[in-house]
């Protein structure tokens, strides 16, 4: 018997965020950009009715019968809706290389890849700001009150400089710039995390706003080393917005045990990256060093190390 031939594939990469974690929430600036190396993927096959098939998690979602708060099924109808499309009679299996509640923007990517998939299935085009607005909706279920950083990062596919309730904008990279990504093991609950830090801002709001206030200043400064390619400063500012990110409550005793490895290997800087509470921590490297650094943040808890750049190219 035949395998079923794929109608139409689509993938989409994960997302680390290199400044602005929380304070973006309260309309501050962050800086974010795509992690190419690991990538949700979707793939459409024929089938008798529309249904989602996620690999990974072992579940079958049969979009017609399903709740309106499941994330699977609902990028498929808010998808099919914006392109005045009704329900196919397609299978879309999804496969992730991306770790789940790990402040890689999984959750957005899955919804992107199926996203692209079926409007390739459907003869459609969409931009990167109709897949992002989408998406958005979708991020809702994952996260209550998300910021709209990871649609919009994944859908661009590219840095970017986000201010929530704004347009995106592509910033320019003064040259490649070496960063690890460390998955700590621990999952990064964002909604969780996101709900904790808006009570502590309610109960204590002066206190909070000078901090997110610290963190928009620091994206500000690190947007024009990233410009100019000073690395040296852009290093000095990761390990100030680590300690804002302690501050406000969402470090913990792994996250900082990895920052003070990668340090101590020789990083120029190191911080969260996300979430917090667990997640990953990134690491700003130069590459003669990035294989100690990698060893040292493996032997302090992290489960794996992902080396990523960024670059003029926007790779």
């Amino acid at each position: 018997m035949m395998a079923a031939q794929v109608i139409a594939w689509a993938q989409a990469p994960g997302k680390i965020i290199l400044f602005g974690e929380h304070a973006v929430v309260y309309g501050r600036p962050a800086i974010a950009a795509p992690l190419q190396q690991v990538q949700a993927r979707a793939e459409i096959f024929p089938d008798e009715t529309c249904v989602v098939e996620a690999v990974d998690l072992g579940r079958e979602v049969l979009v017609a019968q399903a709740a309106a708060d499941d994330p699977l099924a609902q990028v498929v109808r808010l998808t099919c809706a914006a392109l005045h499309q009704p329900l196919p009679s397609w299978r879309i299996r999804v496969t992730s290389q991306i770790p789940m509640a790990a402040g890689m923007g999984s959750g957005a990517a899955v919804s992107t890849a199926i996203l692209r998939a079926l409007a390739r299935a459907f003869g459609k085009k969409m931009t990167a700001a109709e897949v992002s607005a989408v998406v958005y909706e979708v991020e809702k279920i994952y996260h209550g009150s998300p910021s709209g950083i990871d649609n919009t990062v994944i859908a661009y596919e590219q840095p970017v400089w986000f201010v929530r309730g704004q347009e995106p904008e592509p910033f320019v990279v003064g040259k490649r710039i070496h960063f690890l990504v460390a998955d700590s093991g621990v999952p990064s609950p964002t909604r969780e995390v996101v709900e904790d830090v808006n009570r502590a801002w309610k109960q204590d709001e002066s206190r909070y706003e000078t901090l997110f206030d610290a963190a928009g200043e620091i994206a500000y400064q690190a947007r024009a080393a990233i410009e100019q390619g000073d690395v040296a400063t852009l290093g000095m500012l990761m390990d100030v917005n680590q300690q804002v990110l302690a501050e406000m409550g969402v470090s913990s005793p792994l996250v900082e045990r990895l920052v003070r490895a990668a340090r101590n290997a020789g990083a120029l800087g190191a911080k969260l990256s996300g979430a917090g509470r667990g997640g990953n921590v990134i690491a700003l490297v130069q590459p003669v060093y990035a294989g100690q650094i990698a060893e040292a943040m493996r032997k302090a808890g992290a489960v794996s190390v992902i080396p990523t750049t960024i670059s003029p190219e926007g790779r």
